[in-house]
Parts: C-alpha cells; structure tokens; sequence
C-alpha cells in the first residue's frame, strides 16, 4: 500500500501580545489565522470497513482539530502568562483569555498544537506537517520529519 497524506483547513480569529519584543507586536493585536494540519497513513483496506479506501475520515480530522484547537483559540486573546498582570486586561472586554507557558508567537503556538493534536489521532494515522498563516504573507511551519 501507499502512503497517503491528508490535509484539512481551519480558519480562525485570534488576538495576542508579545511582551517585551522590540516592534508593535508587543501591543495587543489580532489575526485571522489559517491552520493547516496534515496527517499520514495508508487507507484502510478492509473491504468490511466504512472507512474503506480512507486513511481517516476529513470529518473525524475536524472534530479532532476544533475540540483540541479552534474552539478554544477562535475570538481569544492568547497572552504569556507571566506578563498577563503588565496587560491591564478588561475582563469585560477580554473575557475570553487564554494564558499560556510561553511567548505567543506562531512558532511557538505550532509546538503547543502539536501535543495536543498528536494523542488524538487514531493509531495508524501519524501527524506530519503543520502550517500556521498569521497573515498573508507570513506563516510557521512544524514538520514531524524535522522533530525525529
């Protein structure tokens, strides 16, 4: 059988500070974000299974995706936090905040995703490649072959 890889979309919106870096980035500010997650495997080929022909169902991929991931980033504020205290952050306003162990930067986001998606998958299917768009032009990526 051949390997097969499998990639899925997401889009989400997100807001974040990096205290203490030299450009305005260190000012609260959004994106609209674009993961791209891809996984690996061989497609099933029991002739008894409904997954027959697939390496994983695309709708299984998302549900893995938005439980671990989406649902919890999208329309956040993503703070470092030890800094949080320096943001003044409105509860009101910034109700939906999320502090984290480390500089919210997109490599660093990526590193976070990858432990929380690579247990979720099933057990034939192996998470290879990840791509963070933080805008346009500018974008992260994460690659199992590069983390062996």
């Amino acid at each position: 059988m051949q390997t097969i890889r499998l990639t899925k979309e997401f889009k989400f919106e997100m807001a974040h500070a990096l205290k203490g870096y030299d450009g305005l980035c260190r000012n609260i500010h959004g994106h609209s974000y674009e993961l791209l997650v891809t996984v690996t495997g061989i497609p099933v080929s029991d002739t008894t299974s409904t997954k027959l022909g697939m390496v994983m169902d695309f709708g299984d991929l998302k549900k893995i995706v938005r439980k671990s991931i989406i649902d919890e980033f999208d329309h956040a504020l993503v703070l470092k936090r030890e800094s949080a205290d320096d943001f003044n952050v409105d509860a009101e306003m910034f109700g939906r905040t999320i502090l984290v162990d480390y500089q919210p930067t997109s490599e660093n986001m990526l590193i976070d995703f990858v432990e929380r998606l690579k247990n979720q998958l099933p057990a034939n299917v192996k998470l290879h490649h990840l791509l963070l768009r933080e805008t346009v032009t500018s974008y992260a990526e994460w690659f199992a072959a590069d983390n062996e």
